[in-house]
């Protein structure tokens, strides 16, 4: 090739160059157009498991689900997962990374294919093809000197609002920005067990001054301007989440139409007051396990399960007791606290979490849905601490990661 590039006079030999980038080009798009076919002994859909089944991938989606002997016929790339599990990848729906500067890649590698970020830094909505895909909501909107101000400040985390106009203009603002997700904070603070309580939050040493302040009470957005903050974010067909620790917050999230708690509450919560949340069909974001030290939270789960209230999976990553993807912990915490079986729980990380989006598809393996999705070696319904390495990794159709 160079004897012969060698001998070409300058001008063809600019325009052999050019002919062979564009060959290559040509042949890297055919290549990455090649359909993927995966075999597995077991397949969870986001739904339900199937054995013996395999998923055709083609343009970066399901193309089709169907029995192994079904594909006999196709011609594409296979990789066979002999005995192993294929799920979809795992959302995540509470999660600091932005602000804590957490590697986006070793959260995509350890399961997590989709995670809201909820107070840090605000982005438009991205990744999703070959990269972790990121859904934001900007700073925690919350009373001036609310929390989380007094314990990490207002930069990247926080936006103080004193009035409904002002609460309406910020909420506009941040969805004109790319929140998808609007998040104001309740919490006056005393809850004992609670992380932000502790001098030790998030991975941030407070100092003593923060500290001593902590043991008073924070100032708290009021019924109104919280119900401003929901009905402007309502208008623009979005949801709002509410960081929530004990029964007063709970109280105005409750009056003003807060749509999700974004946590179990540490405190217990009085019975009347869970079950009006559940008649108003709030959702509540898990976070037991970064919880697990506050008196209040199994009762509140196990209540909230009784009463037949809707559980999504969250771990909240960055907090640094909590792995950098998949948190098997919170996963086995949701079965023992709300008597939830294991496909339930993974439902709740998977097409559960996705359909609460406003993404249908995303979390399952239908046809049409990104290509996002997981395999792991055995069966998970056995052994849940298997999710946290999987052996496959995939986002829209690319593979970040084949130990097969």
């Amino acid at each position: 090739m160079k004897i012969l590039f060698g001998l070409l006079p300058p001008g063809k030999a600019l325009l052999f160059l050019y002919l062979m980038a564009i060959a290559s080009m040509a042949i890297a798009q055919e290549t990455a157009q090649i359909p993927l076919l995966i075999h597995a002994a077991q397949v969870f859909d986001g739904n339900s498991f199937r054995t013996n089944t395999s998923v055709l991938i083609a343009g970066g989606i399901v193309n089709r689900i169907d029995s192994r002997e079904a594909f006999k016929s196709i011609d594409a790339k296979v990789i066979d997962l002999g005995d192993a599990t294929l799920l979809p990848g795992f959302i995540e729906l509470h999660a600091h990374m932005g602000f804590h500067h957490i590697p986006a890649d070793i959260i995509l590698k350890h399961g997590i294919t989709t995670l809201r970020d909820i107070g840090g830094p605000l982005h438009k909505p991205y990744g999703g093809d070959g990269s972790l895909r990121v859904l934001t909501s900007g700073p925690i909107l919350t009373a001036p000197e609310g929390y989380p101000i007094p314990a990490m400040g207002a930069e990247n985390i926080a936006m103080a609002v004193s009035s409904e106009q002002q609460a309406r203009e910020t909420v506009r603002t941040l969805i004109e920005d790319g929140a998808v997700v609007i998040k104001v904070a309740l919490e006056p603070g005393g809850e004992v067990g609670a992380p932000w309580m502790s001098g030790h939050h998030h991975g941030h040493e407070s100092s003593p001054h923060k500290i001593a302040h902590a043991k008073k009470a924070w100032p708290l957005l009021s019924v109104a301007i919280v119900k401003a903050i929901v009905d402007e974010t309502h208008k623009h067909g979005l949801k709002v989440t509410a960081h929530i620790g004990e029964a007063t917050g709970a109280k105005i999230a409750v009056e003003a139409g807060i749509d999700e708690w974004a946590h179990i509450p540490c405190d217990a919560i009085p019975d009347a007051l869970l079950k009006r949340a559940m008649q108003k069909n709030v959702k509540i974001v898990t976070t037991l396990d970064t919880l697990s030290k506050c008196a209040g939270v199994a009762s509140n789960t196990s209540k909230w399960a009784a009463l037949g209230g809707e559980l999504l999976y969250g771990a909240e990553i960055a907090h640094p007791d909590i792995p950098w993807g998949i948190d098997a912990q919170e996963l086995i915490s949701m079965m023992h606290m709300a008597n939830m079986q294991p496909f339930e729980v993974l439902r709740s990380a998977t097409s559960k979490s996705g359909l609460y989006l406003n993404k249908p598809l995303l979390g399952t393996l239908q046809v049409g849905a990104p290509a996002d999705m997981i395999a792991v070696k055995g069966d998970p319904t056995h052994n849940l601490k298997i999710l946290e390495y999987p052996d496959l990794v995939m986002s829209g159709g690319k593979i970040v990661l084949n130990n097969f």
